[in-house]
């Protein structure tokens, strides 16, 4: 509706435009013919001779019958008028406008009322070759309104036609951009469904293209992020029942063994300092687990009130190692270490957690008569820390896993060699934690090697 209203405006102010246009062309029209009129009557007038007589002979020869023509002495006197009785009873025309026109200039035109033949006149004036007269022919002129009962049904069929064709148009042009768009609000009904897989044509507008485009893109992100968050939700659901299995286990342990003790079970002191002894042992497992979850949570928080400092690497390693050589003696395993003299910008306690995690890793997932390397170096800015161990490996199926909390590749050998199973997850939080990346390469029954890059400075926050 709005379209047909500015339409018909439009054509309204087309069609005005063309009057006034046209009244224009007819008007210059009229003035050539009236000055052609002139021109000849001023080439056969004798002005020695009855000029009233000679002007009347010349318009019935020419046969302009319509046409008024009037003689002036340049003083305003009329000497001759073809539609007026006796020219001496005139008054003078010295002030008529196209009269002072042509006066000055040679030649005058202006359209007014004429109270003689009491109709609207149109008046072309010229001065005669001598100076001492004005030649001037007038018509009846009342610009289109006398045309206007022969143009006008013309120019309504040629708005009619204009109106049509232009709805046309318009109706097929706003098809070829409301058919695509409703077909792209089709596809976008998906929302409400499972299924967020648009399929969008490719359409002959750049704009609804881009549009397309952009929707399916938007699409793609929030399922990837639907199913970050499911995977994050299903990880959450894992950790909390592994985390409740874990902290089971210990609990149970200890309750069992008060239990026996409260009820003054008849034992020697031997067996009891054994109970307490394994009470101890289960709090001690119960205490590391909760520590390590905690851990990780401020990791993934960044909620940790972390010190750094420049942790020399040969110190921290000496130190670690003097740890662990007890774990490695019992296990029969042999630890080789290298490391250069640099330093790393760091928390201590990460640098440390670090080292003892991927070690002890490869000390009890090793064989009897095994090795663990341990060598830290420095590439370009960033320190590089590798432990490789020749022990029973990793597949390829569990490398994708293994860096996740609880998970353990051999679970009934994990049981029996202890910790939480939150080890690797804790390596990997600490090394995102320093803006770092880390590499695992492995085989099953070839042994594994973790390979950590840290940047040897901190980036300014």
């Amino acid at each position: 509706m709005r379209f047909c209203l500015v339409l018909v405006v439009a054509l309204f102010i087309n069609s005005a435009v063309s009057y006034y246009f046209m009244g224009n062309k007819l008007l210059g029209e009229t003035e050539k013919n009236l000055r052609d009129m002139i021109h000849m009557i001023e080439y056969t007038l004798d002005y020695d001779k009855d000029i009233s007589e000679q002007v009347t002979g010349i318009v019935s020869e020419l046969g302009e019958r319509r046409a008024r023509i009037t003689v002036i002495r340049s003083d305003g006197t009329v000497l001759a008028d073809t539609d007026a009785g006796d020219p001496g009873e005139m008054e003078n025309h010295l002030e008529r406008e196209e009269m002072k026109a042509a006066l000055q200039t040679g030649e005058g035109c202006a359209t007014r009322f004429s109270q003689t033949l009491q109709k609207n006149m149109l008046y072309v004036a010229e001065k005669s070759a001598d100076g001492q007269y004005v030649i001037r022919a007038a018509v009846a002129y009342a610009g289109l309104r006398d045309y206007l009962p022969r143009i006008l049904p013309a120019l309504l069929a040629g708005v009619a036609a204009a109106f049509l064709i232009a709805v046309v148009v318009a109706i097929r042009l706003s098809d070829t951009i409301t058919k695509p768009l409703m077909e792209m609000s089709t596809e976008l009904q998906k929302v409400h469904s499972d299924n967020w897989d648009f399929h969008f044509k490719k359409y002959k507008y750049e704009e609804l293209n881009i549009i397309s485009e952009s929707t399916t893109k938007l699409a793609e992100e929030v399922k990837e992020h639907i199913s970050r968050l499911e995977f994050e939700k299903k990880v959450r659901q894992e950790f909390f029942s592994n985390a409740s299995h874990e902290l089971k286990t210990p609990i149970t342990a200890i309750r069992g063994y008060a239990e026996l003790l409260d009820t003054g079970f008849e034992a020697d002191e031997k067996t009891k300092q054994t109970f307490v002894k394994r009470i101890l042992k289960s709090t001690e497992n119960m205490t590391q687990l909760i520590e390590d979850i905690l851990m990780i949570s401020r990791l993934e928080t960044k909620d940790a009130e972390v010190t750094f400092t420049l942790v020399r690497m040969g110190p921290m390693m000496q130190e670690v190692m003097e740890a662990v050589e007890p774990i490695a003696r019992e296990y029969q395993v042999t630890l080789h270490e290298e490391c250069e003299p640099i330093a790393v910008e760091a928390s201590a306690n990460h640098i440390r957690e670090l080292l003892m995690n991927l070690i002890v890793n490869g000390i009890k997932y090793n064989h009897p008569g095994g090795n663990v390397w341990v060598r830290v170096g420095s590439s370009g800015h960033n320190m590089v820390l590798r432990v490789r161990d020749d022990g029973m490996g990793i597949s390829q199926n569990d490398q994708q896993r293994v860096f996740e909390r609880f998970f353990r590749v051999d679970k009934g050998r994990s049981k029996k060699m202890g910790g939480t199973g939150l080890g690797l997850s804790i390596v990997k939080h600490i090394v995102e934690f320093n803006d770092g990346y880390m590499q695992l390469k492995s085989a099953p029954g070839k042994g594994s090697e973790f390979v950590i890059s840290i940047p040897l400075e901190r980036n300014p926050v």
